[in-house]
């Protein structure tokens, strides 16, 4: 089965390559760029297949059972913004032009003395190396130092000031995942593909895990009342576990002098800050698809609620009596969040 979709989105990909990539690159005069070109329309025909479940799929689920009421849509049409920068493949072409050639000159200097790179998938001939196994495999690896990642960005304070963009969405839905400030994002990225190239990730292992990982991610997003049960919510993230993580003043706080009475916000009120208690960086539920590092780490909560997300100075004034303002558009996002991480916002 594995090998029939294999053939069928090979099959696509040179078919939508020759018919439009490949003519343009030579109209330009930019022949020596076809492997690059191929590689491109790889990245654009997953993103175009992932548009399409997100549309078709998710959209009719958030109409049958959404957690609130959509009122800003403008904001929403902001986070549309950036699935499309990212699922059509535009900023990760970007990053194969920009980090492709400096890991290779990594990895071949790394060779040149001695050191070379794992490969999984050879660790058990006759089983890893089955195609879907080592999928498998990659998928769990992949998850683990994503985890790691997460929690990266909520301790981290120069980090998280970063971060805080995607948190800031006051109305999360199914296009929320991609709203990341894009010196996350190329921090991030040009980490899991050092991993990548670490384990001997095939390319198209690759395109396969980043599509898996990126689909499952809308639907976690994804403004939908559901949950997969006690048992199914400890073996894949839902957008219930992951939408306790977007909770204002919990998902992204902890009250260290109160671990385990943490006052937390009630649907329509907002948030409630522990009286005389500061909170500082940390949270829960940072798995990305498997909630098993959270369980095993000590960050994961299973509480069954839906409360409104985003960041705490965003409803609660400072000591000044002002709220953070973390910009409507793409670009005064960006542009605050650099702000945010030299201290100036």
């Amino acid at each position: 089965m594995m090998e029939w979709w294999t053939n069928a989105f090979n099959g696509a990909q040179q078919w939508l390559f020759e018919s439009t990539l490949q003519p343009l690159l030579f109209a330009l005069g930019l022949g020596n760029l076809l492997e690059n070109g191929y590689a491109a329309t790889g990245w654009l025909l997953v993103g175009l297949l992932q548009l399409a479940v997100i549309v078709v799929v998710f959209g009719p689920l958030q109409r049958w059972r959404p957690v609130e009421t959509v009122t800003d849509r403008a904001t929403i049409r902001t986070d549309m913004l950036y699935t499309l920068l990212h699922r059509l493949g535009l900023f990760r072409v970007l990053l194969f032009f920009v980090l492709t050639p400096l890991s290779d000159m990594l990895f071949g200097a790394l060779r040149v003395v001695g050191i070379s790179t794992l490969q999984l998938d050879g660790l058990w001939p006759g089983v890893t190396d089955i195609p879907w196994v080592s999928l498998l495999l990659y998928l769990v690896v992949f998850d683990f130092v994503d985890y790691w990642l997460h929690r990266g960005q909520h301790h981290f304070d120069w980090w998280w000031r970063l971060h805080s963009l995607h948190h800031a969405q006051r109305q999360m839905t199914m296009w929320s995942d991609n709203r990341n400030h894009l010196l996350d994002d190329v921090l991030r990225d040009t980490l899991l593909v050092i991993v990548a190239q670490a384990i001997g990730v095939a390319p198209g292992q690759f395109i396969a895990i980043v599509a898996i990982t990126q689909l499952s991610e809308s639907f976690q997003h994804a403004n939908l009342r559901i949950w997969f049960g006690r048992w199914g919510e400890r073996l894949w993230i839902s957008p219930r576990f992951h939408r306790r993580h977007h909770t204002i003043g919990f998902g992204h706080e902890t009250f260290p002098a109160l671990p385990s009475s943490v006052q937390r916000a009630d649907m329509g009120q907002g948030p409630v800050q522990p009286s005389g208690r500061k909170a500082v960086l940390g949270g829960h539920n940072f798995g990305v698809l498997l909630p098993w590092w959270d369980m095993l780490f000590g960050t994961a909560d299973f509480e069954l609620r839906y409360d409104p997300t985003g960041v705490r100075d965003q409803v609660e004034p400072d000591q000044d009596g002002r709220l953070r303002d973390y910009g409507r558009g793409f670009w005064s996002q960006q542009w605050r969040g650099v702000l945010r991480l030299v201290g100036k916002a």
